[in-house]
């Protein structure tokens, strides 16, 4: 529930762009991204300032080419979005921050149970395959939420 406290707590109204990391934010997720290399060619932006052009693109969802001209330039941020995409780092990411949350408010890291639910949806005579949901008592393809 929203109380005057969270929502201090969760004001953007400082932040360049409400899509901008906070430092309470950026205090988190910086140790889990992946440190400079050693070797090579280093950095010629901070990542804090590539993940918030990033977020502003994704929240946004305007094209990379219109990241307003004091962010990283599109190709250097799009470059990084693909590369954490590749290797997996979104993944990583969401999948440590959900520990951290679950954490926050007492529960157990990992969770102990799931659940899987489907559900049935009528198709065309024409259609492609076709099943029958005995649960549903219809006839149509079986649709997995994921």
């Amino acid at each position: 529930m929203w109380t005057r406290e969270t929502r201090a707590e969760h004001d953007r109204d400082d932040l360049r762009y409400p899509s901008d990391l906070t430092d309470a934010e950026w205090q988190i997720l910086e140790p889990l991204l992946p440190p400079p290399a050693e070797t090579g060619r280093h950095r010629s932006w901070p990542m804090r300032e590539l993940m918030n052009a990033i977020f502003f693109v994704l929240r946004g969802g305007c094209a990379w080419r219109m990241l307003p001209d004091h962010f990283p330039p599109h190709q250097t941020t799009y470059r990084w979005f693909t590369r954490f995409r590749d290797e997996g780092t979104w993944e990583s990411l969401n999948h440590q921050l959900v520990m951290l949350d679950r954490e926050r408010v007492g529960r157990e890291a990992n969770p102990s149970a799931a659940v899987i639910d489907s559900q049935s949806v009528k198709t065309t005579e024409a259609g492609g395959p076709r099943g029958y949901d005995a649960g549903e008592k219809v006839n149509g393809a079986s649709v997995m939420p994921w």
